[in-house]
């Protein structure tokens, strides 16, 4: 197995960690820490497929595989950001929608032999919502910092942090996320269309 396949594996690898941290309600900063692994696990995303193409490395095990890593990684994190309050369920469906089409014509072209590889709106999908749920993760880093100091440090003023942590900010970042998570269900949704059409042979052996 060559770098960039092992860095789509390590991925996949990664998710489960994340999940840990992201359910552990009883740990500190538990959310920082799953938003650093999956931000570690996004950047295998950008490396794998950088040194597959500088290296001349890419294989049909990598074009089929990385999709399917990043698949994995974002949706088992909406599924995560869905339990805790933080995700609209409309956009985690609209995600699993998606993907189940599109990997039922990845598995119908696969039967014929032909690999079906991402395109570029495949590409802009997947960077939209990894900066999404970035974007989510960095909010829960602040709340969390918030909560720290108030908790332990007895800062002074802490009745003031505690209602802006949990009447103005809790709900700002809320609405902010979502519109960001919302920005990539349209990419999500132009990206599905366009493999649809690109891909209208594989699916009419269906």
């Amino acid at each position: 197995m060559n770098l960039p396949n092992k860095l789509t594996v390590m991925r996949i690898l990664l998710v489960p960690f994340m999940v840990a941290f992201m359910l552990l309600d009883g740990i500190w900063f538990h959310m920082t820490i799953a938003g650093l692994i999956f931000g570690a696990a996004s950047l295998t995303d950008y490396f794998d497929g950088k040194i597959a193409r500088e290296r001349n490395l890419i294989t049909n095990f990598g074009k089929f595989a990385d999709p399917i890593a990043d698949k994995i990684l974002v949706i088992s994190a909406l599924v995560c950001f869905l339990s805790k309050g933080l995700c609209d369920p409309i956009i985690l469906i609209v995600v699993l929608f998606r993907e189940f089409v599109v990997t039922s014509i990845r598995l119908s072209a696969a039967s014929s032999g032909k690999v079906v590889a991402a395109n570029m709106w495949g590409k802009a999908k997947t960077v939209s919502q990894i900066i999404a749920i970035v974007g989510v993760f960095f909010m829960q880093l602040i709340l969390e910092v918030i909560e720290f100091m108030t908790s332990h440090l007895q800062i002074p003023l802490e009745q003031m942090w505690a209602y802006l942590k949990y009447t103005f900010l809790e709900g700002i970042f809320f609405y902010i996320g979502e519109a960001m998570l919302w920005v990539s269900v349209v990419f999500t949704i132009i990206s599905g269309l366009k493999y649809v059409l690109d891909n209208k042979d594989a699916i009419s052996e269906m």
